[in-house]
C-alpha cells in the first residue's frame, strides 16, 4: 500500500528521492484522515525550508492541518495542479498530487525517515490505539 521506495515521517508525509531533489506528498492516511481536501497552501519556489518545520497547510472539510517538511533544502518546483484541484490529494496522494520539489541541502536526513514497512507499522499501531 505504501510505496517502498519512498521514507516517511511519523506526520504522514513522505519523500521519494530523484538525485538531489526530494519530491514530497502526504501519505494516503493522512489523506483518509483528514476527508475531503478543499485547499492546499504551498511555499512559493526558492523557499528554504528546514526539516521537521512547517512547509504549508491542507485544508480539509474537517480541518487544517499542517505539512511539516520530511528534508531540509530549497523548493524547487509546487505542484500548480493542487492549487486549481486540491480534491487530487485524496484521488491519489502517492502520485500525481505530490506537494513540493526540494533540492536536498542535507541528504543525510533521509537515513532518519522510516522505511515503507516501518510507518505501515506505525500506522497500523495508532489505527489500534482508535
Amino acid at each position: 500500500m505504501y510505496p517502498a521506495n519512498f521514507h516517511y515521517t511519523k506526520e504522514h508525509e513522505w519523500v521519494r528521492v530523484e538525485g538531489d531533489v526530494g519530491v514530497v506528498g502526504i501519505t494516503d492516511h493522512a489523506q483518509k484522515e483528514l476527508g475531503d481536501i478543499v485547499y492546499v497552501d504551498l511555499p512559493k519556489p526558492g523557499t528554504q525550508l528546514d526539516q521537521g518545520k512547517s512547509l504549508g497547510s491542507v485544508e480539509s472539510v474537517k480541518a487544517v492541518s499542517d505539512i511539516y517538511a520530511p528534508v531540509s533544502g530549497e523548493v524547487v518546483e509546487v505542484n500548480a495542479l493542487l492549487s486549481t484541484a486540491p480534491e487530487k490529494l485524496n484521488e491519489d496522494p502517492h502520485g500525481n498530487a505530490w506537494l513540493v520539489k526540494i533540492k536536498l541541502s542535507a541528504p543525510d536526513e533521509i537515513k532518519r525517515l522510516l522505511s515503507a514497512e516501518d510507518y505501515q507499522n506505525y500506522v497500523g499501531a495508532e489505527e489500534a490505539g482508535h
